[in-house]
This record gives structure tokens, sequence and C-alpha cells, in this order.
């Protein structure tokens, strides 16, 4: 029978020792539950420690009992680092509303800002990934790639006050390092020239340095690519090569006026 043959299959890849995949609704809703204690609990005032010490300990065991391996240890690991990313995530939203005329409050930067859910993820799966849960934090990654439009691995390394503004369509790759009070937004992509694989183990991805601003649609590539401390880089630039300090770089559009003389080329019109 079809499906005989097919539990034979699945029995067979067990015994050659396929990881168990980690339950994607319970990581979401670790997701929710982390960011709903560290934002959601403390804006409405909570101060009763007992209460909060046993949130703090039922998170520590669902993270524990979703990671797919030394679950305890790791989770142990990653909630002894949450003071510090709770602190770095703070400052990421307090960059977002200095930065943005739209931002009036930092709850409503909290509470709707994509760039900055993103941001709290990255940070969460980044800190799982340099504990060796790369599973783990690849979920995660890709988690916050499915619901903001906005792809970050894990493995990148970002610093502080760092501010996603839109966000949509944004892709940060694996060996990106970004400085501190850098802000990036919708459309931009810091990527790699070389997808080999023969190239794994070596930086693909830019460097930007400190308080870099990268606009709409900007494409940044290559490892040996680094963006000077204040530089600005404007949308729809696409940048291959490194740019010292305080650069301005930007695509210059030209305006041409109609007249009755024939267009030297013909127009060509994609709908």
């Amino acid at each position: 029978m079809t499906n005989e043959r097919l539990i034979d299959k699945l029995c067979a890849a067990a015994q050659r020792g396929f990881r168990t995949l980690p339950d994607k609704e319970r990581g979401r809703r670790f997701l929710d539950d982390l960011f709903g204690f560290l934002f959601a609990c403390t804006s409405a005032g909570a101060t009763d420690r007992p209460a909060l010490q046993s949130r703090v300990d039922g998170l520590r065991n669902d993270l524990a009992h979703w990671l797919p391996e030394d679950g305890a240890v790791h989770a142990a690991h990653f909630f002894e680092a949450l003071p510090a990313i709770y602190d770095a995530l703070l400052e990421d939203a307090a960059a977002i509303l200095e930065s943005d005329p739209a931002a009036r409050s930092l709850e409503e930067v909290l509470a709707t800002y994509p760039g900055f859910f993103a941001t709290f993820v990255h940070r969460v799966a980044h800190q799982l990934w340099v504990q060796g849960c790369t599973l783990g934090a690849r979920f995660f990654s890709e988690h916050a790639h499915s619901r903001t439009g906005i792809d970050i691995h894990p493995a990148a390394r970002i610093g502080r006050a760092f501010a996603i503004d839109h966000g949509t369509g944004i892709v940060i790759g694996e060996t990106t390092v970004i400085g501190d009070g850098v802000k990036i937004y919708q459309g931009v992509t810091l990527g790699a020239l070389n997808v080999s694989k023969d190239a794994a183990s070596a930086q693909r991805h830019p460097t930007i340095g400190d308080g870099v601003v990268i606009y709409a649609g900007a494409t940044i590539l290559g490892g040996a690519t680094l963006v000077g401390a204040g530089s600005i880089i404007g949308g729809n630039v696409w940048l291959t090569y490194s740019i010292p300090p305080n650069s301005v770089v930007y695509h210059k559009s030209e305006v041409h006026i109609k007249s009755n003389d024939p267009f030297p080329e013909p127009l060509n019109f994609v709908i």
C-alpha cells in the first residue's frame, strides 16, 4: 500500500537522525508572549514582583520545551541575556520615535511599527544564534519575515539605536555588520555579490558605519563594501564599493521637457 511505503520512508528518515523540527505555532506564541511581557506588561504599570517572576519562569519553560536540543540550558542562557536585549530594544524604539515625524509616542512605536517588531525578533533570534540554536533562530527570523516583509538573517550584527521606517522589502544578509544609530527605509537590500557555497564562511555582506541613513530602494552589496560613518545613501542607489565617512551617494534623475521632435529612442511601457 502507498501509505505503508510512505511510513517506511519516514521511519528510515528518523533512523538517519533527522532533527526534530520546532512547532511553528508554539514558537509564534512564545514570541508574542515575550513581546507582551516586555512591553505591554510594563506599560500597564505592573509592579507585582512575584507575578512578574512567575511569568518569567513560564516563558523560560516555554522556550526550553520549544527548542529542539538542550532546551533548558539554552533557555537559561537566553534569559540571562534578556535584560541587555530589553535595554537595546528600548533604544531602538526611542530612535524610531526621535527620527520619524509621524511617530507621536513610544507606545505607538511599540504597538504599531512593523520595523520595531522585526528588530525585536532579530535581537531575540540573534541571541539564540550566538548560543548555537541556529534552527530556532532561523525559525524566528522567518516568522518576522512573513509577518512584516522584513528579512533579517539572525547572524547579522546590528548595533544600538537601530531604526527601520516602513520597512517592507528590507533584506539584511547573514554577514552584514551594522553600527550604532543607523536608519533604514523600505526596500533596502544589504546583500552579497557572491552567492557561491564556497564563500559561505567569508564575509559576503556589507559593513555599515555608525549614523548612516539608507533611503528607500537602495542596494548595497559585497563583503568588502564599507559605508563610512555618517554617510547618506539616497533612494535607488546601487553600491558595490566602499565610501568614506560623511559621504552622500544619490541616484541622479534627469528631466527632459517634451517637444515636437521625435524621441531619440522608443519608449517601452510595461504594465
